[in-house]
């Protein structure tokens, strides 16, 4: 039979409480226990003595006779000096996932077009305004060429 170490949820729903058990590995997680070592209550401030209580001496007991703890109960010995945990290390903890990292990559494509198509957009003006420029002194000849023949019209007409 292997031995657990683990939190048993109790508490009402959103008002959390756990009790520190010693079970069996497979039985479920808030089932049949073989004896309760502690109480963790997660809504009592982080310096607050009565936020995790163990019984110490029976702790040191079923670890002794080979009952395994969890991660989070492991953390909750090591800062009770019952248990050393070795620090763990994990380089990718703040590395994004896939998903994240492909839709960086889109988000950044994306930008990078939008900032193509605003430089294009703000090359095109300028070299369009000088063809309007040049466009208007033309306009202004055009009336004037046709007004002679406009008042050669209506001589002839009148």
């Amino acid at each position: 039979m292997s031995v657990a170490i683990r939190l048993s949820r109790g508490g009402s729903k959103k008002r959390p409480y756990y009790k520190v058990v010693v079970s069996n590995s497979r039985s479920p997680r808030d089932g049949k226990y073989l004896e309760q070592v502690g109480t963790y209550n997660p809504l009592l401030a982080k310096d607050d003595v009565a936020r995790v209580r163990l019984i110490e001496d029976r702790v040191r007991y079923w670890i002794g006779v080979g009952a395994q703890p969890t991660d989070r109960v492991a953390r909750m010995l090591d800062k009770a000096g019952i248990k050393e945990r070795a620090p763990t290390n994990n380089p990718q903890a703040g590395e994004p996932g896939k998903k994240a990292k492909e839709r960086a990559e889109d988000k950044a494509s994306k930008l990078a077009e939008a900032a193509e198509a605003a430089a294009a957009a703000a090359a095109a003006p300028v070299e369009e305004a000088a063809p309007e420029v040049e466009a208007a002194p033309e306009a202004e000849a055009a009336p004037e060429a046709a007004a002679p023949e406009a008042a050669a019209e209506e001589q002839a007409e009148g």
